[in-house]
C-alpha cells in the first residue's frame, strides 16, 4: 500500500522555483522517485511505495529550498545530482553541489555541477592556475570550462577568454576543403563556439567577439605568443604532440589561467604518435598550483544513453 507524504512550504515564491517552468521540476520529480508528486496551492504531495523514499523526498526538498534561498533556481541536473547523493550513489555532500555552481554576470545562466567528478572539476577551476581535465565523452569537461572561464571574464577577472584545439581529422581524410583559411578551420571549432553560444545571449557573444575579447583559434596559432592575464582553454588536447603540449604550456603569462581537457581513449593522432595530453598529465601531476581530475563513465551527463555506451567501450577493452 502507498504512503502519502505532504511538505508545506510557507513560501510560495519558494515553491514555485522548485517546480520548475511548467513544472519541469515536477516532472523530473516524478521520473526520479516513481511516484506522482502533487501540487495543491503550498503544498507538495508524493505518493511513495516506503518510508524510505520519503525520507529522501523531504531531504531533497530541504536541499532546493537552501538552493532557491541561495538565489539559485533548481533545474533537473541538480535535482537529479542530488538525488544520487541522497541514495548513496554519489558521495559528495549535497551542499557542494549548490556551493559550486557557476553564475554568469549580464546573463541569468547559472551551471551546477551534475556528479561529484563535476564538483571536483570547479573546485580545481577556482583554486588552480592549470587543470587537467581528463575523461570521457559527455562529463562536461570543455562545458565547464568554458563556464568558467565566461564567469571570470564577465566579472573582469580575466582580460580575455582564448580558447584552442588542435586541427586534426577524427580518424578521415577530408581532403580539399573550400574557402579562406577560417573557413576551412571553422568545422574543427565549432563545438566551443557552441558551448559558448548555449551559456550567453547572442548579442553578449557578439559584443565580446566585436571587442576581441572571446578569441577562438587553432592550436598553431599559439605558437610564439604571449598570454597575459587571460583564461586558456586547450580543448582536445589528446590530439596534441607531446612537443605542441609543451608550447602551448610555455605560452601561459602572468596572472593567466588554463584548462586542458580531452579524452585519451579518442586520439586521433597516427599510430605509434605519443599523446601530448597522457604525456603532460603524467610529468605535472602533483606539482603546485597544478591539479589533474579524472572523470570517469558515472560523470557522464549528457545522456543515460552516452554513459550506457561508454560503459560498454570499457567493459569491452
Amino acid at each position: 500500500m502507498s504512503a502519502n507524504t505532504t511538505l508545506v512550504l510557507s513560501d510560495t515564491a519558494v515553491l514555485q522555483k522548485i517546480c520548475g517552468a511548467n513544472d519541469r521540476n515536477i516532472a523530473h520529480m516524478e521520473e526520479l522517485f516513481a511516484a506522482p508528486v502533487k501540487v495543491r496551492g503550498n503544498e507538495l504531495h508524493l505518493d511513495s511505495a516506503g518510508t524510505e523514499e520519503q525520507e529522501r523526498f523531504r531531504h531533497l526538498l530541504a536541499e532546493l529550498v537552501q538552493c532557491v534561498r541561495g538565489g539559485h533556481n533548481p533545474e533537473p541536473g541538480l535535482i537529479g545530482a542530488l538525488y544520487r547523493q541522497l541514495s548513496g550513489d554519489d558521495q559528495t555532500s549535497p551542499e557542494l553541489f549548490r556551493l559550486n555552481s557557476v553564475d554568469l554576470p549580464l546573463s541569468k545562466t547559472r551551471v551546477f555541477p551534475r556528479t561529484g567528478g563535476q564538483v571536483a572539476v570547479l573546485e580545481s577551476l577556482r583554486e588552480n592556475s592549470l587543470t587537467f581535465l581528463i575523461g570521457p565523452a559527455g562529463t562536461g569537461k570543455t562545458y565547464l570550462a568554458v563556464a568558467h572561464a565566461l564567469q571570470e571574464l564577465l566579472s573582469k577577472r580575466r582580460r580575455k577568454l582564448v580558447i584552442t584545439r588542435p586541427v586534426v581529422e577524427a580518424g578521415e581524410n577530408l581532403g580539399f576543403l573550400p574557402g579562406d583559411l577560417a573557413q576551412k578551420i571553422n568545422p574543427y571549432l565549432r563545438p566551443l563556439y557552441d558551448a559558448i553560444e548555449s551559456l550567453i545571449s547572442p548579442d553578449l557573444v557578439r559584443r565580446l567577439y566585436e571587442q576581441n575579447l572571446i578569441e577562438v583559434a587553432p592550436l598553431a596559432y599559439m605558437r610564439g605568443r604571449s598570454l597575459k592575464d587571460c583564461y586558456v582553454i586547450l580543448d582536445e588536447a589528446q590530439n596534441t604532440t607531446p612537443e605542441q603540449m609543451k608550447m602551448f604550456l610555455t605560452r601561459l603569462g602572468e596572472n593567466s589561467r588554463a584548462v586542458v581537457t580531452g579524452d585519451i581513449t579518442q586520439v586521433d593522432l597516427p599510430r605509434k604518435q605519443a599523446s601530448g595530453l597522457a604525456h603532460a598529465a603524467g610529468i605535472l601531476a602533483g606539482l603546485e598550483d597544478i591539479r589533474v581530475v579524472h572523470l570517469t563513465r558515472k560523470d557522464v551527463v549528457r545522456s543515460a544513453l552516452v554513459q550506457r555506451i561508454v560503459q560498454a567501450y570499457d567493459e569491452h577493452a
